[in-house]
């Protein structure tokens, strides 16, 4: 889709490029006519000092991306959704937040599987943990029986050795 729509120098491209080098020949002939009326103070210079530099800057940045145009390109036709999703700014800490809830479920993954399994166990384990509190209750009750059956044991014990 990219190659069809791209065009080599799309017309709105040199409109602004256009403007920029009218906007850039009116500042010139400005300078030029305060230099040659006399007018120009220091604080000119330095303007248009910093001027030329915010050029230069530009100069050097457009240079490079038409070194770089041919990567550029590529890089625009690949395809990027399996690497990176476009985040607004303003939601990039709850992104953050977000991946390291991720990260804690996934790890816990297994155990809420288990736990998922398991649900249809849960009756019978139910029964289950029933039967055993009802044998651990007979079992108490038998020892409950065996100590006491110990402690009379001992006290006939005493009364047999002290006679």
């Amino acid at each position: 889709t990219l190659d069809l729509t791209w065009r080599e120098t799309p017309c709105f491209v040199e409109f602004s490029e256009m403007e920029k080098k009218a906007n850039i020949q009116a500042e010139l002939n400005e300078v030029q006519t305060l230099l040659l009326s006399g007018v120009v103070s220091t604080l000119h210079f330095s303007f248009i000092g910093k001027k030329c530099e915010i050029l230069q800057d530009m100069n050097r940045h457009l240079e490079a991306v038409l070194k770089e145009k041919s990567a550029l390109r590529r890089r625009l036709i690949k395809p990027r959704c399996q690497e990176s999703l476009p985040i607004e700014v303003t939601f990039h800490r709850s992104v953050v937040d977000l991946l390291a809830e991720a990260v804690t479920f996934i790890e816990d993954l297994e155990s809420h599987l288990q736990t998922l399994r398991s649900i249809p166990q849960i009756p019978d384990m139910m029964k289950n943990m029933d039967t055993a509190l009802t044998k651990t209750e007979v079992l108490v009750m038998d020892l409950e029986e065996l100590a006491e059956q110990i402690l009379k044991w001992r006290e006939v014990h005493k009364e047999v050795y002290s006679d």
